[in-house]
């Protein structure tokens, strides 16, 4: 059996840190130095024999595959050919890193449909794209971790991942590339958006609840429906649902009369409260007895002269807007619905237009509140 120069290849076994993934590299020649093709590498063990029935092929098992060199100087890995050095390399490097691409801002974003179900291979994949976003001058890296692969998180922290923010279904993980310089990557949100519905009717009764659960400091309070916006979800929107959810009543959305913004508040995040003019389409109370212990129709002066309605000098200035409003003192904020060329897509305006004599139908401001 003819022997395989060290000129055509040398196969070089690098073992990680994990100590069972290998690559190989091919080298300058030996010169008049010969080898044996009887030989594989094992996960284990390293270089063992194995005999060849052809005196034109040297095979190499790598694994579950195989490398064999062939007569015309090129290779063949699993059946396919590989016709040069660099693209033996190059085939079994990309089988080495994580599958991702490019985002608009020079960064990276991992495929989390694509990761590796094996923690190990994980690490090891992890580690060597790391180095090739490296090389090739990226900037930040978005990994997203399905809650089925929780065990991968410890994995990348080690790696120098930091926490982005988390849903039912994922953690977000960030990687910043160039150490020299700050991170650009924009932060989880900033904000919770809240919403209250001031519904009054043609009685001058303002709609209130009492919560089922709240702080001892507001037991028996009689406040307006309040809630949180849901994701995609419109402000005028949000704010017909909830007073719906809490009180069974159906209302039309008027006008954004005032908003509070307001620092560390849930999960030291910031917090936006839209106060919401409603017009009732309905009257009649269903309460949601999960969260509401009692909701009524209760006259404006009798609301207004609640102890801690009357003490909060917030509250107090959003009734007087509101009084304000009735009266045509005062105007509010509608959404108009427009399509910014930035991004294609129709998005909510929020504003008033006092008085528009090309248009009269702009202005919000001389609309009743009563119907």
């Amino acid at each position: 059996m003819d022997s395989v120069s060290l000129s055509e290849v040398t196969v070089i076994r690098e073992t990680t840190h994990l100590g069972f993934m290998h690559s190989f590299r091919l080298r300058q020649p030996f010169c008049g130095v010969k080898i044996s093709p009887k030989f594989y590498l094992s996960k284990v063990d390293g270089p063992k024999a194995i005999s060849s029935s052809s005196n034109t092929k040297s095979q190499f098992v790598y694994g579950g595959g195989s490398i064999a060199a062939t007569s015309d100087s090129g290779y063949k890995m699993n059946g396919v050919n590989l016709k040069s050095r660099t693209l033996m390399s190059s085939a079994v490097k990309e089988r080495s890193l994580l599958d991702a691409y490019d985002d608009e801002y020079g960064g990276v974003i991992v495929d989390h449909g694509k990761l590796p179900s094996n923690p190990y291979a994980f690490a090891s994949m992890l580690r060597a794209s790391l180095s090739d976003w490296r090389r090739k001058g990226k900037k930040g890296v978005w990994l997203k971790l399905p809650v089925e692969q929780s065990e991968l998180v410890p994995i990348a922290i080690k790696e120098g991942f930091e926490y982005h923010h988390a849903e039912k279904g994922y953690v977000m993980l960030t990687y910043w590339i160039p150490k020299e310089e700050p991170s650009m990557l924009p932060a989880n949100a900033s904000h919770q958006v809240g919403v209250g519905g001031f519904v009054l009717n043609q009685h001058k009764e303002v709609l209130v609840v009492q919560e089922k659960y709240c702080a001892p400091s507001i037991t028996g309070l009689w406040k307006l429906p309040t809630g949180f916006i849901n994701e995609s979800e419109e402000i005028f929107s949000g704010a017909v649902r909830e007073v719906k959810e809490e009180t069974g009543v159906d209302t039309e959305f008027s006008e954004v009369i005032a908003f509070r913004h307001a620092h560390n508040v849930a999960f030291e995040k910031s917090d936006l409260f839209f106060i919401c003019m409603l017009r009732p389409l309905s009257d009649k109370i269903i309460i949601d007895a999960l969260e509401i212990k009692a909701a009524k129709w209760m006259p404006l002066a009798e609301f207004v002269e609640q102890p801690m309605i009357r003490g909060d000098k917030m509250f107090k200035r959003v009734i007087e807007i509101c009084e304000a409003r009735l009266s045509h003192r005062y105007c509010g904020l509608s959404p108009h619905r427009l399509v910014s060329t930035f991004d294609g897509k129709p998005s909510s305006l929020y504003y008033n237009v006092v008085d528009d004599d090309h248009d009269p139908s702009h202005s919000n401001c001389s609309t009743e509140f009563y119907r």
